[in-house]
């Protein structure tokens, strides 16, 4: 399959590996940073940056910014708006609220990410595990360590090794740059998700759809760095259609419930927290994946859905 054209199923491991890498991958560094000074971003190119977008009534402003959960460290996605925006908040929503919490990850992992008695041998073809085998000894692991996983966790260990090695980092995401610079201010943190639930949204997915999930995303497993580069270009020139075209529309393509497990649904039930916090008054910074600001079922769509009115920023 063409590079250009980004593996379908790649880019959905990819994509769900990044949004729980900020679980799996950073939790000591999210606590070092809480007490650390703001952290620095580099500067995005005049007249680009991230999209960002306004809801407001009369005694409320609620700002909505995506942000990618893995980036290298050099990303350039720094603007003026955001730093006004942020600054400006009297409290700050993040998809959890405390990411140096793992006190419920770990058992959703032991209950529901091994079952040695329908391994993945018994799942997948003779070529299917030498394709996984080859994979796992890429990032020191091998087959047979894999094997009592279910599919959705051996996705997962496969898609954060190869975000790891193509050279991304948990720890420079956007979120947990903002969730630092949140600390540092003192305000409230809020979060829209527990740990436990987002782990739970994959592994309660199907094994049909687990499975689906792991036999594509090992067909292009060497091709992380240029698909993940892919979609940080487009998330941080703003360019909203490409990012809904490279996540959204693949992931809907190759699984439809996979786009409802990740990305509709729990757009829904945001969108119903919004709507109570507009209830309500003062500023608030909503900070959330990219994926989640883009396409036909995007946060926004779902809040116009509600007669929220939304606006996106520029400079």
């Amino acid at each position: 399959m063409r590079i250009a054209l980004l593996s379908d199923g790649l880019r959905s491991a990819l994509t769900v590996g990044a949004a729980l890498s900020a679980l799996l991958l950073a939790p000591s560094a999210m606590a070092q940073a809480s007490s650390a000074a703001p952290a620095a971003v580099v500067a995005a190119p005049a007249g680009s940056g991230p999209g960002l977008w306004v809801v407001k009534d009369e005694d409320s402003t609620l700002y909505l910014f995506g942000t990618v959960h893995v980036l290298k460290p050099d990303t350039p996605w720094g603007t003026a708006r955001v730093d006004r925006a942020f600054a400006s908040a009297d409290e700050y929503w993040f998809e959890i609220a405390d990411l140096s919490d793992q006190s419920g990850v770990m058992p959703i992992i032991q209950a529901k990410g091994v079952s040695p008695d329908r391994p993945l041998s018994s799942l997948l073809t003779a070529e299917e595990m030498a394709e996984l085998d080859a994979a796992a000894r890429t990032v020191g692991a091998t087959a047979a360590q894999l094997d009592p996983l279910r599919p959705w966790l051996a996705s997962l260990q496969l898609a954060l090794a190869s975000i790891q090695k193509a050279g991304y980092v948990a720890a420079n995401g956007g979120d947990q740059i903002l969730h630092a610079r949140a600390a540092a201010a003192g305000k409230p943190i809020k979060g829209f998700e527990t740990a436990p639930q987002q782990i739970g949204f994959v592994a309660d997915m199907t094994e049909d759809a687990q499975l689906a999930l792991l036999r594509s995303g090992l067909k292009e497993f060497d091709q992380a760095d240029a698909m993940l580069g892919r979609m940080v270009s487009a998330w941080s020139a703003g360019d909203v259609e490409t990012l809904d075209r490279l996540i959204g529309q693949e992931m809907k393509a190759e699984s439809p419930e996979m786009y409802a497990v990740m990305l509709t649904r729990r757009n829904q039930a945001w969108a119903d927290q919004i709507q109570t916090l507009l209830a309500g008054s003062g500023t608030a910074f909503i900070s959330v994946g990219a994926g989640h600001l883009a396409g036909a079922d995007s946060l926004q769509a779902q809040l116009e859905q509600r007669g929220i009115r939304v606006e996106r920023l520029s400079d």
